[in-house]
């Protein structure tokens, strides 16, 4: 916190606007601790408040502007890359799906608040062809939001925040080993979690041929076919794999209480 305040208060506008880029495009970045940065500074004056907010805003429609047009062209594509870093990458996508499912559009106005979604939102709702104007209407409100949000939050703690940057100034040697020692244990957490998701990144996936030849032959009252596409990419008018089954994967537990037990079960999703 004390280098990101120390680099707003010297370099200003540039690095709160590339900061806030950067993550608004997908890298890990802190652009909320920026922007908590970026109010303390205006509160000390140090920063006008209306270029802050200007640049901030524009650094992060740019870059949710940018994943929505992406996402429109490359759709679940760029959502799978979005998610390559993340521990269960099929979870990532779901949940961000699940948010538009449950809250439609109006997941963009939170979406920069929910980690994981809010790098998603954007290009979920350009793959989920969004209209332009529409999403730009309320990404700028999520965005105003979110802005607001943690740059009012430095603005009126500023002097709480300063007297926390002197403490690491006066605490130096024992703050580094305790983020050393943090970095380890953060580490350590997340080679854990890796090994316990491995099982999810091996989805088990069958030829195109292989179910084609089981559907002309004896077999194909053994078999059973789901069409499990996320809400938003589904359309009830849209063609389907012949004696296909619809069912809804945001409602997996009821649906699963029906299916028989006695069939092979191939999915398809989008």
């Amino acid at each position: 916190m004390s280098n990101i305040l120390s680099l707003i208060a010297h370099h200003g506008y540039l690095l709160l606007f590339m900061v806030v880029l950067a993550e608004a495009i997908g890298l890990p970045v802190p652009a909320a601790v920026a922007l908590v940065a970026g109010g303390a500074a205006v509160a000390a004056g140090s920063l006008n408040v209306f270029k802050v907010i200007f640049l901030a805003l524009s650094a992060m429609l740019i870059g949710d502007t940018l994943l929505f047009i992406l996402g429109g062209y490359m759709g679940w594509r760029l959502l799978g890359l979005l998610c390559r870093l993340s521990v269960n990458p099929e979870s990532c996508v779901l949940r961000s799906a699940e948010s538009f499912y449950k809250r439609g559009k109006t997941t963009l106005l939170i979406a920069k608040f929910i980690p994981g979604v809010n790098t998603m939102a954007p290009p979920l709702a350009g793959s989920m062809k969004m209209r332009p104007l529409q999403f730009f209407r309320f990404d700028s409100a999520g965005a105003s939001l979110y802005i607001l949000a943690y740059g009012g939050m430095g603005f009126l703690f500023r002097d709480f925040l300063a007297a926390i940057t002197r403490g690491f100034q006066a605490a130096g040697r024992v703050f580094e080993e305790v983020l050393f020692v943090a970095a380890i244990v953060y580490i350590v957490y997340r080679v854990w979690l890796y090994h316990k998701n491995k099982v999810y990144r091996v989805v088990p996936r069958a030829q195109v041929e292989e179910l084609a030849a089981r559907l002309v032959s004896e077999e194909k009252d053994k078999i059973l076919i789901l069409d499990v596409r996320s809400h938003g990419y589904y359309d009830a008018n849209a063609e389907r794999i012949k004696g296909s089954i619809r069912i809804e994967p945001n409602n997996l537990s009821e649906e699963l209480k029906i299916l028989p037990k006695d069939k092979d079960i191939y999915l398809y999703c989008t």
